[in-house]
Formats: structure tokens, sequence, C-alpha cells
């Protein structure tokens, strides 16, 4: 039995598509999913160090890790009019160099808060401590982002949500790219494939049943969150475009490479399409 690490945060969208594998409604013959959950941000580091086959990662960190990993173009999360939210105490003043609090150095909500923001004096934490330290007053504000944005003190209010600072830099129509999977290059390309079918499936399922799996999920304390916030975080970040990145998404993704290659916090310009794996491998082989 041949045992693959995915590494998924605690977060509803990923739990969900890992517990479709966990609960055996779709399994690989041979491969044994071991799966390590981790916040973002630390998965961001990991990756960085080459450590899980298959990892969650911000989209923000990809350019950075391209020559270990490749993408997958399943369990991704989009904003489409939402996304992480700046919040600050309410009737706070924001000075230029206001002291900010985010979830992760690498993650995608820091990098477009930094082109928008290159005065902030920010400090990481984790993104269940963010909300905290803007009421203690430890920071002026925070980024707060999961299922953080769908409730939050009535003491604070948000300065301004990522997804104006997106449509503002992007220009364009697009979705904001925020995370989704890597898997590890080193990996022999017809097993990448099988692996990303495999996830492909657990998503698919995963989004069908959605409500069978919440249920369980629940009934195992797996969640973070209520019933009723799981249903509508889930209606964010673990929809049907979840399943499989569209050709927008790619655009979208391209834009946030360009946007961060342009601002100098990237080596090179990628364009997302070059770096997922590549499926007709296994129907040139089989042909």
């Amino acid at each position: 039995m041949k045992n693959i690490t995915v590494a998924h945060s605690p977060d509803a969208d990923d739990i969900f598509m890992y517990f479709a594998i966990k609960f055996g409604w779709v399994n690989l013959n041979g491969v044994n999913f071991e799966n390590i959950a981790l916040d973002i941000e630390t998965l961001n580091q990991k990756a960085l160090q080459n450590i899980y086959d298959i990892t969650a990662i911000s989209f923000g960190l990809y350019p950075k890790i391209r020559d270990e990993y490749a993408l997958l173009r399943t369990a991704v999360s989009f904003g489409e009019g939402y996304g992480p939210k700046i919040v600050k105490l309410k009737d706070k003043k924001l000075k230029r160099n206001f002291k900010v609090a985010l979830s992760g150095e690498h993650t995608t909500n820091a990098l477009l808060f930094k082109i928008a923001y290159p005065d902030a004096r920010i400090v990481y934490k984790n993104f269940l401590e963010i909300e905290g330290a803007v009421l203690s007053g430890e920071v002026d504000a925070g980024v707060l982002i999961h299922e953080s944005i769908l409730g939050f003190s009535d003491k604070l209010e948000v300065e301004r949500e990522l997804w104006d600072i997106w449509k503002e830099l992007c220009k364009e129509d697009l979705p904001l790219p925020l995370g989704g999977m890597a898997i590890r290059r080193s990996i022999p390309l017809n097993q990448a494939i099988e692996y990303e079918n495999i996830l492909t499936k657990a998503v698919k399922v995963a989004h069908t049943h959605q409500n069978l799996l919440s249920q369980m999920l629940l009934a195992r304390d797996l969640i973070r969150v209520d019933s009723k916030t799981l249903k509508k975080y889930l209606g964010l970040y673990a929809n049907d475009t979840s399943i499989t990145m569209s050709n927008k998404q790619y655009d979208a993704i391209d834009k946030l490479f360009a946007l961060g290659f342009e601002r100098g916090f990237y080596d090179a310009k990628l364009e997302v399409r070059d770096f997922l794996i590549p499926i007709e491998y296994k129907e040139l082989r089989e042909s």
C-alpha cells in the first residue's frame, strides 16, 4: 500500500474534500491517502520545504514553489464578490502606517494587502487570533479570512474588502484567487494524474452530497462552526466552481501572478496553464 500525504487546512472546504475519501466514498486501489490538517500559512511554509506529497497552498505562494510542485485543477477557492475583510474598531481612523495583523506572509491576502498598503506595519498571526488582536488594540486592523468573515464582534467594522482591492488592481471581470492544491513534481506523472482524478472525484462527491457530509462532520465535531454557518461558508468556498478550474479562473490566477511580478514579489511572470499536470500524457501513453 502506497502512502500519500494530503495536507489541508482544518477549514470546512478542505475538510469536505478529504473526508469524502476518509469515509470511503471514493478511493484508489493500492493507495492510502494520509491527511494532515494545519493552518494555511503553516502549509505554505511546509510547501517551501517540500514536505508533503499533495498540499493546500495559497495561490500567492505558488510562484515560489513552482520548481518543486505542480498545481492541481481541483479543490480551489475563489471569491466572487466576497473574500477576506480588513476590520478595525468602529470609528477608528487608520494612519498611513497603521499596524495590521495578517494570517501569513505567503497568503494571497497578504500579497494584495502589501500592494494596496505599502506603508502598513505588518505582524503575522494565526487567523483565529486576529479578531482578538484588533479588539485588544494590539493592532490597528486585521485581515479576517475563512469563516471569520461571516461573524465577528459588533465592536468592529469593515474598513475595506479584499474583493474591492482585487477589482481595483485587476481591472477585469475575474474572480479573486485565494487557494488551491499543489502536488510534488517528484511523483511519477501517471500516478500524479491518478491522484488528481481521485481528488477531483472527492470534491465532486462532497459537493453533490453536501447535506449528508455536513451532518456527518458536525456529528463528529470536526467543524468549527454551526450548521447554518457551515452551509453559508460552503456556498462561498466549496461550491461547483471548486471542482475543476475554468478558463476564467486560470485567467484570474495569471492576473494575480502578473500583479505580484510587476510589484517585485516574484522573480518571473508565470502563466498558470504551464504549471498544471499535463493530463494529455496519459491519453498519449494509452493511444
